[in-house]
């Protein structure tokens, strides 16, 4: 799905010392609520108490990524806004500085209807293990992978490395929760918290392989 291009720029990465990078990790980052939804019915994410404090925040997390991974309707969400937000004479300065992030940053999507998106895009129709570790290896920079279904995809096939994952404070009751029920376990080790003013949390952890 890659190509050898892809693979070559694996091989032809360096860091500013010479020696090749470790291979991106593969991070699920999300925003939540206080009892597990990341969106209400409807697909309602009206909830998510974002101030300036916790979207500068999110700027620089996601600036530093190397890849946007997001299913069809994720990134159908975010392409109907994100591309010219900076347009809009209400935007902030961080609304804007998010846009030109968004549209810079190399993406895919994972859809069977999708044949082309823009905005720096790349569309695969299934998620191949291999192929993930493939692109993750061949990135700059961890694989920031968003949305419930899509992560439990990921989750299935022990794909995610690390979990970002901001909860909100707030309770919606019903929607579509974070982890839907699995038969699948992973350990896990906490790296990090944030707390914000507003009563955001975020939860950083790394999946725990015992190596």
């Amino acid at each position: 799905m890659y190509g050898p291009a892809a693979l070559r720029r694996s091989r032809s990465l360096h860091d500013r010392r010479g020696e090749p990078p470790v291979s991106g990790k593969i991070v699920q980052f999300i925003s939540i609520s206080l009892d597990g939804y990341i969106e209400a019915p409807g697909h309602d994410i009206s909830w998510n108490r974002v101030d300036e404090e916790v979207h500068t925040y999110f700027n620089r997390e996601i600036a530093a990524m190397g890849r946007l991974i997001s299913g069809r309707r994720t990134h159908t969400l975010m392409a109907d806004y994100w591309p010219t937000a900076d347009q809009d004479p209400d935007s902030t300065p961080v609304e804007r500085e998010f846009a030109e992030i968004w549209r810079t940053k190399p993406k895919t999507v994972y859809s069977t209807t999708l044949e082309h998106a823009d905005w720096n895009t790349t569309v695969v129709d299934r998620v191949d293990a291999a192929e993930v570790r493939a692109l993750a290896a061949a990135t700059d920079g961890d694989l920031c992978l968003g949305g419930a279904e899509l992560g439990t995809a990921f989750r299935e096939l022990d794909l995610i490395d690390a979990y970002h994952i901001s909860v909100h404070p707030v309770l919606i009751g019903r929607g579509t929760p974070l982890f839907p029920p699995t038969d699948t376990t992973a350990d896990l080790r906490l790296t990090g918290t944030r707390t914000f003013g507003n009563g955001v949390v975020v939860l950083r952890y790394d999946r725990d392989r015992g190596e």
